[in-house]
């Protein structure tokens, strides 16, 4: 049985994980933060990497400098539509965005989130492991494979899951240190 398709889908779930996490504000300036907010560029929704030039030059700034400056006003006005909670400082050229520290409670509160989002990930590998198991058994099913042979797909599945879960644990811990350390 081919399990390469499966393991393709762990390592995707792994990777939106790891893309969700990039998003959350960890008293860090990651411009990652931005990635889902568009600008309405000429009529088309257009991701503000494409129309400004983003910078971090301190640890909790972020800097866009748009290289048309007429839209400088639709940049600050998605910012402050979207779900950053931060207020952009717009002095007429670039636009600043200032990350307040942390305290205690906003960071136990962030690795909560962490954590939610982790099981959720986790849950995509196992109903990833679920589906591979359904195919094996219907391949035993249909005499493709022999029972002998689905205990071994079923035992490498489980490897599979194993490893990938292992993985989002990794990650999970990683990511707590440096919210709680920052």
């Amino acid at each position: 049985m081919e399990l390469n398709k499966f393991e393709e889908k762990m390592m995707k779930s792994i990777s939106v994980f790891e893309e969700n996490l990039s998003e959350i504000r960890a008293g860090r300036a990651n411009p990652a933060i931005l990635n889902k907010i568009m600008i309405d560029y000429y009529g088309t929704a257009t991701p503000i990497n494409q129309v400004a030039g983003i910078s971090v030059p301190e640890a909790r700034m972020i800097v866009i400098q748009p290289w048309d400056a007429s839209i400088l006003k639709e940049i600050e006005k998605e910012i402050l539509k979207s779900d950053i909670g931060i207020n952009p400082n717009n002095d007429g050229k670039v636009i600043r965005l200032v990350f307040p520290e942390l305290n205690e409670e906003r960071r136990k509160e962030i690795v909560k989130d962490i954590r939610k989002m982790s099981e959720e990930a986790k849950v995509a590998v196992r109903s990833i492991r679920r589906e591979a198991i359904d195919v094996a058994k219907a391949m035993q099913k249909n005499s493709e494979i022999s029972e002998d042979d689905l205990k071994l797909a079923e035992d490498k599945i489980q490897k599979l899951t194993d490893k990938y879960v292992e993985e989002i644990d990794k990650i999970l811990d990683k990511k707590e240190k440096e919210v709680m350390s920052i």
